[in-house]
């Protein structure tokens, strides 16, 4: 079963890769350094990548997060997760069930799903998901098709779905103040990590933000 404390204290501060964003910079460097500067938990989202290159960044990704200790989950590619022995799957609402998740993952892996309603989010709860992405918060560039969600939303979420959460979309080191009365367990950052020239601060930054 998952440790539902240590699975807590990992969503704190998430990294979603996109490696368009860096800009032809390394990616493993650029996410090792992420890492060593304090990011908790990494999930490795690259929706450009070919089969062969994310598997390739899912086999590499998995040595540095075991080097550091650190929590590694895969973007609804479950045939890679296994593969890679991830620390989980996230999966979207247009992506494989929590409940077929589970079943082909197992009970000792992490399963996140993406809700933006209090239904999903009912749902995803109701199918053993073990925590919950709600956004997008604010305006992204990084997920095109993501509508945002209310505050109201959100409140409602939280007070109808007992399940540990991170909050993403579009969230600055500008707008987080506005998130922090929701008690989050975490913020899934995208571009608020990665389009940084300065990765090692930005992580830094964010840690004394949070």
């Amino acid at each position: 079963m998952i440790d539902k404390n240590k699975l807590k204290k990992s969503l704190k501060l998430y990294l979603v890769t996109d490696s368009d964003l860096l800009k032809g910079r390394d990616f493993y460097k650029c996410i090792e350094e992420a890492i060593k500067a304090g990011v908790t938990m990494v999930q490795l989202r690259e929706k450009n990548a070919d089969g062969k290159e994310f598997l390739e960044k899912a086999i590499k990704l998995r040595e540095l997060t075991k080097k550091y200790n650190v929590s590694f989950i895969i973007n609804d590619r479950i045939d890679i997760a296994l593969l890679v022995d991830a620390d989980g799957v996230h999966v979207g609402q247009s992506d494989i069930d929590a409940v077929s998740a589970r079943r082909l993952i197992g009970e000792n892996k992490i399963i996140g799903v993406s809700a933006r309603t209090v239904e999903e989010a009912t749902q995803a709860k109701k199918d053993g998901a073990d925590y919950l992405g709600i956004g997008s918060m604010f305006s992204t560039s990084t997920k095109l098709d993501a509508k945002n969600v209310s505050f109201n939303t959100l409140n409602e979420i939280i007070k109808e779905v007992n399940l540990p959460f991170v909050l993403i979309g579009g969230i600055s080191l500008e707008n987080v103040h506005e998130l922090k009365s929701f008690k989050p367990d975490g913020y899934a950052l995208v571009s608020g990590i990665l389009a940084a020239t300065d990765i090692d601060a930005r992580v830094k930054l964010w840690n004394d933000k949070i």
